[in-house]
């Protein structure tokens, strides 16, 4: 009944809790999307009001400058002599709030402008106002009160580029020069203002972006700071209540984008101690030189907990819809679970082996109705090819019995024409071998020895400087009528009988290596050998010839043309029997762990258009006919590794 209603309340509300929350999801992620981008529009346009202020104070100090430079009264003072022009100068600084202020004779002014732009320009005759950055040595020169202003121990800030500076005394300043065209005294009047440490600057941005709290202290949310390179040198972020950060810096990330690529950043960043909505915007100076970043942002964790809120909120309300909807649409289905549970019960009589159980009349005439009533018939004709069932089923297990019979008899003449195929499988390696033996073997020999015989006959006496030689291939005529020999015993008619015998299998190894050595000696292959074996078997000696030589040309052929063949005897006891173990490896790609189980099969080959795929398993046989064991594996330094094992011949 539990699983009935279930089924009911979920296909009921499957629309509810599926659909609803899909739509939820995509409407909160669009949601979040679009709070995420009026976030960036917002610190975006925030950024923009700091860039402008910042133009405000390069134009108003060049404006500035550029109104003393013309005014009468520095005329006057000009024409007074050198001590009322510096208390001019001091007057005028104070008086535009100058950091610095002095005047350049023409042709001091010339060689400075080699040093800065801003004095070039204004040697040419216009006015310039950049932002520059002016050394220690610098600021000495201007004023020592400056280079203490300007000097900042760098604080250790995480995830910022490493650097093995611990200091930065170089000063960011607002940096304007304009033409001085007095008769008899013209130059440049240089002035500026430091930014480090200008903390009237940062708190007038910061003012100017984010309003300040109902009882007018600055609003701590939003912060603004000025950088040289990626150092702080005038913010009001805060390291803790009444310390600013001074001396840390950005880190790489925002360095990269801002000063390396030149982007501005609008994005969330890590600040000091808290995640910020952060936009940075890069500033050159007068060089063209990206020095430093204009920072302004707000905090993130009021705008994510409004964010949590709003999706609580939606969650909740979801909840309370699912809650209250369960229970009126149990009440709703109530109608149809009772005729549901009573062809569930029918199903279950029936599926235990009572084919008389009927659902019956559910006194409902709707689609349930008819289900049920379709159902009933069902089961009559179920219960009525039950009965023919039954009695085909007796006609049915004759035919197997006498089908079984003919596959006894059909197994029978597979297992004589599996032998068969065994011999056809070894007359085909005789041939290949054969084949090899006769174009690499016996016109060379021929040629070789007749011409041997000339050179003797030709010669005569005067062969003697030259007998070793002869000698030396007369020998070596000898060893491949050897080989010869070897391949002829290995191919006699002897063969396809059953004769065992107590062998000594190493020497049958070594000959079968001198038989395949055409397969592998015009290629790049090495030749391993490692023959400890000493017990003796009983096998037929050419069968188990047999099985070493299509081992040995398995393994030649998968290494294509470069590889190291290994071969190796040696004596192991398995299960209490001592014997004689052969393996033959490779280091060729090895076999695919679809085929490693089933490579003895007939007929499964990897070679396109070559071999019968009989080799593995006639080996196999002829092993195990021997009572060994040959077993497979890939080696874990690549390749494949056969194991060939037969018990040793009782003592």
């Amino acid at each position: 009944m539990k699983s009935v209603r279930l089924r009911i309340l979920v296909l009921a509300l499957l629309p509810l809790v599926v659909l609803m929350p899909l739509l939820l999801v995509l409407a909160m992620t669009r949601w979040n999307s679009d709070y995420d981008n009026v976030l960036i529009a917002k610190v975006d346009s925030d950024l923009r009001i700091a860039e402008q202020y910042l133009g405000q104070i390069l134009a108003g100090t060049g404006a500035g400058l550029l109104a003393v430079s013309e005014s009468t009264s520095f005329l006057e003072a000009t024409q007074q002599g050198d001590a009322s022009v510096t208390a001019y100068l001091e007057n005028a600084r104070s008086r535009l709030s100058l950091d610095f202020l002095y005047f350049l004779p023409q042709n001091d002014a010339v060689d400075a402008s080699t040093r800065w732009p801003v004095i070039a320009n204004a040697v040419s005759g216009n006015l310039e106002t950049r932002i520059d950055i002016l050394s220690a040595a610098d600021l000495r020169a201007l004023s020592p009160a400056l280079e203490d202003q300007a000097r900042l121990s760098l604080i250790a800030t995480e995830a910022a580029v490493p650097t093995d500076r611990t200091v930065e005394d170089r000063g960011m300043v607002v940096h304007s020069a304009a033409p001085v065209a007095i008769e008899g005294n013209e130059g440049v009047l240089v002035g500026g203002i430091l930014l480090n440490r200008n903390l009237q600057f940062i708190d007038t941005i910061n003012a100017l972006v984010y309003q300040s709290e109902e009882d007018g202290t600055p609003n701590r949310q939003g912060t603004a700071t000025l950088f040289l390179e990626d150092v702080r040198v005038s913010t009001n972020v805060r390291l803790f209540e009444d310390v600013r950060a001074l001396g840390t810096r950005v880190s790489a990330v925002v360095r990269q984008a801002v000063l390396d690529e030149g982007r501005t950043w609008l994005n969330r960043a890590f600040v000091v101690n808290d995640w910020y909505i952060s936009g940075y915007l890069p500033i050159t100076d007068s060089f063209g030189k990206r020095v430093g970043m204009l920072y302004v942002g707000f905090l993130e964790s009021p705008f994510k907990a409004a964010k949590s809120a709003a999706y609580f909120a939606v969650l909740a309300a979801f909840a309370a819809v699912v809650a209250l909807s369960a229970p009126l649409f149990l009440f709703l289905a109530k109608g149809i679970f009772s005729p549901l549970e009573r062809m569930t019960q029918t199903m279950s009589k029936v599926e235990a082996g009572n084919l008389d159980a009927r659902i019956g009349n559910v006194g409902s005439k709707d689609e349930i109705g008819q289900v049920a009533t379709h159902l009933d018939e069902l089961l009559d004709q179920v219960q009525e090819r039950d009965r023919a069932l039954r009695s085909w089923a007796t006609e049915l297990e004759e035919r197997v019995d006498r089908r079984t019979a003919e596959l006894h008899e059909a197994n029978k003449k597979l297992e004589d024409t599996f032998q068969q195929l065994v011999m056809s499988e070894k007359l085909a390696s005789i041939g290949e071998i054969t084949a090899g033996v006769a174009h690499e073997i016996n016109n060379p020999v021929a040629v070789i020895q007749g011409n041997v015989d000339v050179i003797r006959q030709s010669l005569g006496e005067q062969s003697k400087p030259v007998e070793t030689e002869l000698n030396l291939i007369d020998r070596q005529i000898v060893r491949i009528g050897g080989i010869v020999g070897k391949l002829l015993q290995f191919a006699r008619p002897g063969e396809f009988g059953d004769f065992t015998e107590s062998i000594d299998p190493t020497p049958l190894v070594n000959d079968s290596l001198v038989l395949v050595s055409h397969q592998y000696s015009k290629q790049d292959i090495d030749v391993t050998r490692d023959f400890q074996g000493t017990a003796r078997v009983r096998i037929d000696p050419g069968e188990f010839q047999q099985v070493v030589i299509n081992l040995l040309i398995n393994a030649v052929q998968a290494m294509g043309n470069k590889g190291t063949l290994s071969i190796s005897t040696f004596d192991e006891a398995r299960s209490g029997e001592s014997g004689f173990g052969l393996t033959v490896a490779d280091t060729g790609p090895g076999i695919p762990e679809e085929h490693l189980n089933s490579v003895f099969d007939p007929f499964l080959t990897t070679k396109s258009a070559e071999g019968t795929g009989l080799g593995l398993s006639i080996s196999q046989t002829i092993i195990q006919k021997a009572g060994g064991l040959i077993s497979v594996r890939n080696r874990p330094e690549g390749g494949a590794e056969f194991t060939v094992w037969l018990p040793g011949e009782a003592a």
